[in-house]
């Protein structure tokens, strides 16, 4: 006899999670755990965070899933730890060693190896990524044995501090943009200091305004009863949190989500944050342009509505 199977209802849920990503776990099977447990209806993360890596994840829901790009161009800030003197196959501790060489690093000659790498830089991806060439990934290739052929492309370090670290191990502070490829600089690390070296681990801390301090882990996150987890989402706008705010009358905010441009007193801004009359009534994305206010991304009236039902809700919820 079969037996059936049962199907959980799934709910419309809005809001951020600040995923902390364990280690080996890819970003989707994060996100489907972390979907499943809210019974979400619709959910996405903002840009992979590689298996062999832990750390800020930001994962979207419901009408938060608009602005997840926004998340993924944001600029990142990671915690990396270099093993110099040996150099893999991959640019990672699981890859085959290539070649050892002896270390011999004073934190002056990293100080400086460092600061050639800071700025405007020009990286050629490493095969073990998950960019595409010809429909298929690059670390597909890698297993396969083959190495293909890989544009540089420019990037931006925008800081690297010493953390700590001596002899062969240490563990740098990277601030960078999006589409930076920190085994990539640790390897150019080791072959500015002459010695070689890898990226023995990897921890993103932050990504545009977000950071790990407000992160739950999956065992936190499977505790919790739904309420609470409810309540640690944070709002759709979060990821726009450090744009501009604009605020609209009733009248404005219909035209606002209806797409109609609006002249508005205010100074031209390539991206801000648009609200209704209500303070947390979050309709979308936009800029202003020779006076006028012009939509970006727009949430629809039932997404607004579902927004303001999901803050009331959380306000009236006796805490524990």
């Amino acid at each position: 006899m079969q037996t059936q199977r049962i199907r959980v209802p799934k709910r419309a849920v809005h809001g951020v999670l600040l995923l902390d990503k364990p280690l080996g776990l890819s970003s989707n099977d994060a996100l489907q755990k972390v979907k499943r447990l809210y019974r979400a209806e619709k959910a996405g993360h903002t840009g992979t965070l590689d298996p062999l890596a832990t750390g800020l994840l930001p994962l979207c829901f419901g009408a938060a899933t608009k602005f997840s790009q926004i998340s993924l161009d944001a600029d990142k800030r990671y915690e990396a730890t270099l093993k110099l003197g040996i150099t893999t196959r991959s640019g990672d501790a699981e890859g085959e060693v290539l070649l050892r060489r002896d270390v011999s690093v004073t934190p002056e000659q990293m100080r400086a190896a460092c600061g050639r790498f800071t700025g405007e830089i020009l990286q050629v991806p490493p095969m073990h990524s998950a960019l595409k060439r010809d429909g298929r990934a690059l670390y597909d290739y890698a297993r396969a044995g083959i190495e293909v052929e890989r544009e540089a492309r420019r990037v931006t370090i925008h800081c690297i501090e010493i953390l700590g670290g001596h002899d062969d191990a240490w563990t740098l502070d990277v601030r960078c943009s999006k589409g930076t490829y920190v085994r990539t600089l640790a390897e150019d690390i080791g072959e500015a200091l002459g010695c070689g070296a890898h990226l023995s681990a990897l921890r993103r801390t932050g990504s545009g305004p977000l950071t790990l301090a407000e992160a739950l882990t999956l065992e936190r996150l499977g505790e919790m009863t739904e309420a609470e987890r409810d309540a640690a989402l944070l709002a759709a706008d979060t990821m726009l949190a450090d744009w501009p705010a604009v605020r609209l009358d009733d009248e404005g905010a219909g035209r606002f989500l209806s797409g109609v441009r609006r002249r508005l007193p205010l100074a031209d801004a390539p991206r801000v944050r648009v609200y209704g009359p209500q303070p947390e009534a979050f309709l979308g994305s936009g800029h202003i342009s020779g006076g006028e206010l012009i939509s970006t991304r727009l949430l629809s009236p039932v997404e607004v509505q579902g927004l303001l039902h999901d803050r009331h809700e959380r306000l009236e919820r006796p805490t524990t």
